[in-house]
């Protein structure tokens, strides 16, 4: 008699299981404190059988720490079998630095200020590496690349773990109904090695000023295609030594690990060919036209499978009920969202008028100086809300987060949208904050974010961000030597 349900444990059927049977597999660190799901294990079985099939000898098992930086450890072949059943260990002190890489709490301290005990003495996070995230890393010979969540040695998890942030709100949001895709438009510079320009701007879409770095899209299309990202273009920006990628809308959490390992290899690839990439959002000799990450967002509803936003036939405006309060709620919270989007004191120098960034918390039907542009209407299943606040450096987990929470409290609320603007930069609309300290001080305000992610993480967080920003506040600038040095 055949089985009513034949399909593998690790396609949700009730099949043979996917977990390792020999002995020598078992007792790990991932299987006594159960950190890998059967899909997991499953995507451990054949990761272990493409590094024998293409002769793999080093793999990188890295992390994304609170700045959206990917940090870890390359291991040999004969050591990615023990890494793989029992992680590998890192400083816990990574999670409590700045951009500097300056540990702003007391980590020799028998109390570290963080709230949450195992960071003293700069005690040991374990990187537990996600299987299903495993790559080949197309620009360095025989090597692999895996992506790791970070717990304590016991087991215990760490709660500044951003790839677990923003899956722990995607639960919150499932919880309530829904499935958010995004969809991801990054920006960058791109300048010769010796720091010279690459275009000379003005010429947005320009196909023959976008020929001229022919050979640099033709490394970064192969190379990103290698890694399976979701690459649906690579654009001429305006601005001078600009270029832009967009990605194929995709669920939340694979978008996140998509922006993570894309920033990256940009880098990376680059760096072989003789320019320096960078998703800083406004660098010297950028004047014109800073670069920005325009997040594309919707929500499906679980029990339907139909688009949240889409609106009813005859029901007025763009969205839905659900999507007029989803988008209230990222507007009544850009400011202390502005942290997560905006994490740099260089970001907030893009935030100025008639820029094609924005400058107010502001919504419009299709208007790109708004803040949050809505695309679609009746009967479009792309109807979508794109957020242009955001600067290209930002940690892709935390800024996805940040707009689940934001929107989530809008529907729970059942928050009433305020008028579109048709003009962005002359809307009688707040400012989107003016700096990363006005940033920080609204999500150290704001309840929404505390019981979200807990008084805890938003502490953290808002200590290290505040932290950067006094040294900022600190540094004679340039601007400060040519005003006042010579007339006083």
């Amino acid at each position: 008699m055949r089985n009513a349900d034949e399909r593998n444990v690790a396609e949700g059927g009730g099949g043979v299981s996917a977990r390792p049977m020999l002995a020598g597999d078992r007792g790990g660190f991932i299987d006594r404190h159960d950190l890998w799901t059967e899909a997991q294990y499953a995507a451990a079985a054949q990761m272990r059988r493409v590094i024998d099939e293409l002769g793999i000898e080093m793999v990188r098992f890295g992390f994304a720490d609170q700045h959206g930086i990917v940090r870890g450890k390359t291991v040999t072949r004969a050591a990615v079998a023990a890494a793989m059943r029992s992680g590998l260990t890192a400083p816990s002190s990574l999670l409590l630095k700045d951009t500097s890489g300056k540990s702003v709490f007391p980590v020799f301290a028998d109390d570290t200020g963080v709230g949450v005990a195992g960071f003293a003495g700069a005690g040991d996070i374990v990187l537990v590496p996600d299987p299903a995230s495993f790559r080949v890393v197309p620009w360095a010979p025989r090597t692999g690349w895996v992506l790791c969540d970070v717990r304590f040695p016991d087991g215990r998890p760490v709660p500044f773990c951003t790839r677990s942030l923003l899956r722990g709100r995607l639960a919150a949001l499932a919880a309530s109904g829904y499935r958010m895709t995004v969809g991801a438009e990054l920006e960058f510079h791109v300048f010769r090695a010796d720091g010279a320009p690459t275009t000379a701007g003005s010429q947005l879409l320009h196909e023959e000023t976008l020929d001229s770095l022919d050979e640099l899209v033709q490394a970064l299309y192969t190379g990103l295609s290698s890694l399976d990202l979701p690459l649906r273009s690579l654009e001429l920006e305006f601005g001078p030594s600009q270029l832009e990628l967009t990605m194929e809308a995709a669920d939340a959490a694979v978008t996140a690990d998509a922006v993570l390992v894309c920033r990256t290899a940009v880098r990376q690839i680059a760096r072989r060919r003789g320019f320096h990439a960078t998703f800083m959002s406004r660098p010297q000799g950028a004047d014109s036209a800073s670069t920005g990450w325009h997040l594309h967002q919707s929500l499906t509803d679980v029990r339907t499978g139909r688009g949240a936003f889409v609106p009813e036939a005859g029901e007025a405006g763009p969205l839905s009920a659900t999507g007029r309060s989803y988008l209230e709620g990222i507007l009544h919270h850009a400011a202390a969202a502005a942290a997560f989007t905006t994490p740099t004191v260089n970001g907030y120098k893009r935030y100025q008028p008639f820029s094609l960034a924005p400058d107010r918390i502001a919504w419009g039907v299709d208007n790109k100086g708004a803040m949050v542009r809505a695309v679609g209407g009746p009967g479009d299943p792309a109807t979508r809300l794109e957020n242009r606040s955001g600067e290209p450096a930002a940690n892709p987990y935390l800024y996805i987060a940040a707009q689940v929470i934001s929107g989530l409290d809008g529907i729970a609320r059942g928050l009433a949208l305020r008028p579109p603007t048709t003009s962005p930069y002359a809307a009688p609309a707040a400012p989107l904050p003016r700096s990363l300290g006005e940033a920080v001080a609204a999500l150290e305000a704001d309840e929404a974010f505390r019981e979200a992610l807990g008084s805890v993480v938003v502490d953290w967080y808002a200590h290290l961000k505040r932290a950067e920003f006094e040294r900022y506040l600190l540094h004679v600038s340039d601007w400060e030597q040519r005003e006042y040095f010579g007339m006083f």
